[in-house]
Formats: structure tokens, sequence, C-alpha cells
């Protein structure tokens, strides 16, 4: 067979080349002004990034794991307290639980949207001997989790609701913006994701105003004003040049964020008639952003050497549920089951899913796969 047009799985250098003249622009006015650490950029991006998330406070911080665990902290929770995640999503959720201390509950998620079920959440809560303090529901892949049955269950047993927004930046669910939804939100701006910095970055979101208060305290080294330490802090701050940087992409997410969900939409029309492919569904009163563009196929290896072997790009995320890895084989996980964790972990693939994609090569990755359908049928 010929080989059909290469695609990369992703293409930041496309990103950035659109971006050059707006982004050396605000390399030169962090330059000019030296405020590398915090300062103006920073203050503004938190600004905007609150505006956009339609919340009250922002608060920049390194990265999306050091902002999970600053929601813990924030939130008092440490030793002697559970904190409950799917068991379906990338490590930094549940590793953040173990850098605070606490121990891990794992729960399984729905199957259509890989996101947390809350009734298999209330079952892990009241089976749990530790006492539950918090749950992290993961918006996986920029698909809102379900977020009135989760709050209703955190409402019910009195826990703290921390989303896990690292996937989702400009996602809705009822026609609220992922990041105003608990009672605190964190995000990632790793490179690749929907709004991606230059290197590590990362942003807590919420309402509570002494929250936020003290998750500006932690991230500074427990500084409530130069060189008066109130509490035992981190260092875990925003760089001006990143948070200059989010500012000029923030201008732009919305539109590549709908780009996303026409390539999405492009994907299905082409794949809907394709045997053997799983789609991914949008669930009803959910605003997926496409993070990543995720099918489901029990053979899936053979599937996906068989795109590589045509130079099309592909990734596995997730290759195993987190009760799986190896790292967390210390949690206690007797009382619970997660079938359908450990099946999605078997199955799933990430196709080409970027702002710059083009529908032709969209068409040409839906060919390949295609072309290896109809193979699998002879």
């Amino acid at each position: 067979m010929a080989l059909l047009m290469p695609v990369a799985f992703i293409d930041l250098k496309a990103q950035h080349a659109a971006l050059r003249d707006e982004l050396v622009a605000a390399f030169e006015r962090v330059t000019a002004a030296s405020a590398f650490i915090g300062g103006s950029e920073v203050e503004s991006f938190e600004r905007d990034f609150a505006a956009y998330s339609e919340v009250d406070h922002a608060v920049g911080v390194a990265n999306g794991t050091d902002a999970l665990a600053l929601a813990l902290r924030g939130l008092g929770v440490g030793p002697g307290a559970a904190v409950a995640v799917p068991a379906f999503t990338f490590a930094a959720t549940a590793e953040a639980v173990c850098h605070v201390g606490a121990s891990v509950i794992f729960v399984d998620i729905e199957a259509p949207t890989f996101t947390m079920n809350a009734e298999a959440l209330d079952a892990a809560i009241a089976a749990s001997t530790v006492p539950v303090k918090a749950v992290i529901p993961v918006h996986l892949y920029g698909q809102p989790a379900d977020m009135d049955a989760i709050n209703a269950v955190a409402r019910r047993h009195g826990i703290a609701v921390i989303e896990d927004a690292a996937q989702a930046h400009g996602a809705r669910y009822r026609e609220k913006r992922c990041g105003g939804l608990g009672t605190v939100a964190c995000f990632s701006f790793y490179p690749t994701k929907n709004l991606g910095a230059l290197g590590d970055a990362g942003a807590l979101t919420t309402n509570d105003a002494d929250l936020a208060t003290r998750l500006r305290e932690l991230r500074d080294h427990g500084q409530r004003e130069k060189y008066r330490h109130a509490i035992v802090g981190f260092n875990s701050r925003l760089d001006g040049i990143q948070a200059a940087a989010l500012r000029v992409k923030l201008r732009h997410l919305d539109d590549w964020n709908r780009h996303r969900q026409e390539l999405a939409q492009h994907y299905a029309a082409r794949l809907a008639a394709v045997p053997r492919i799983g789609l991914p569904p949008t669930a009803v009163s959910r605003r997926h952003v496409y993070h990543l563009f995720v099918i489901r196929c029990r053979q899936r290896d053979a599937l996906r050497a068989h795109l590589q072997a045509q130079a099309i790009g592909t990734a596995i995320h997730y290759p195993l549920a987190l009760h799986q890895q190896e790292a967390f084989r210390g949690v206690d996980t007797s009382r619970q089951s997660f079938p359908i964790a450990e099946q999605a972990a078997q199955e799933v693939l990430a196709l080409p899913m970027y702002p710059e994609l083009t529908e032709s090569a969209v068409d040409a990755v839906c060919d390949a796969i295609a072309a290896w359908a109809r193979d699998q049928r002879e």
C-alpha cells in the first residue's frame, strides 16, 4: 500500500511561527521591565485568566502538579485524610495527593466520557476507612466531568471539590466554564495544552477570596509581605516570561478551541461508519474542547502500528490505569474494582489534534484507519 500524507501528532512550531511577532513583543516587555519572577505580567495574566474562567481569582504557579498540591494544602488536606481521584488519568492527579501526605482513593470512570463516575465515587467514600476530605474530578481529554452529580456526592459527604482542569481550558459544563465548578480548580499550561506556555506553568482558580490568599502565600514561601513568613510555603511562582506568553495565547484560545471542535466533527463524520472504531461522544450539557481526540479500538496496538507505518503520529493516553502503575501499588484497592478504567487503558488511541491541523490531514488519518479496518475484514 502506498504511503498516505504524513501527519504529525502535534506541531507546536506552526503555532509559534504564527504568533512570532506577538511573542517577541511580549518577551521584549518582560526583559525591558526585568520582572522575571512575578511582576506586572503575572498580575495581568491572573486578571485575564480569572475573567476568562468566569471566576473571582486566579493564582499563577510553576506547573499544574504544584497547582494540585497547593490546592490540597490550601484546603488543609494532609496526613490522616483521603482524597478520591479517577483511576484513569495522568499520574500527577494522584501524585499531588501523595505529596501532601494524604491517602489516595481510586474511583472508576464512566465508559463513554472517561471521566469520574459519581456513583462509584459515592461507593468509594462510603467504603473508605480513612476520612475523605476532597475529590479531584478530571475533565479528561477536554470534556468536563459530570459536575452536578459529583458536587451532589461531595455535598452529601461534606468534602471539597478540586477540579483538575489541566486538559480543559475553555470547556463548559451547563454553560459554565471549567475552573468555577467546584471549590478550586487547577490548570496546567504545559506547552501541548490548549493554552500552553513556553515551558512549565500552571494556575489555580477559585471564587473563595480567603483560599486565594492562602494559595498566594503558599506559592511564595509563605510570605504575606517581603520576608514576613506567615506559614511554611513553597517556591512555586509563575515566571513573567511565561505569563506574558500566556497572555498572548489566551487571546487566541477560543478560536483555537472552535477549530478543534470543527476538526473533531470532521473526524466523527469520516469515522462514523468505520467498523472496530469507537468515537468520543460529547455528553449532554458538556462543551468538549478536544485537548485530545481519542478513539477506542480493541486492536489498538495493531491500528497504531499501521498508522505509524503510514507516518501518522498517535499517542496512548494512558496505557495503564493508575492502580496498575508501580508507583501506586501501595494504594489499598481491596474494596473497589476498576473495570472501565482497565478497559480504557487497553483501547484508547489519541489521533492528531491541534489548531493548525487541516481537514485534508484529518482525511489522510481517516483514510488510513478505514484502510486498516477493511484489511481486518478480509
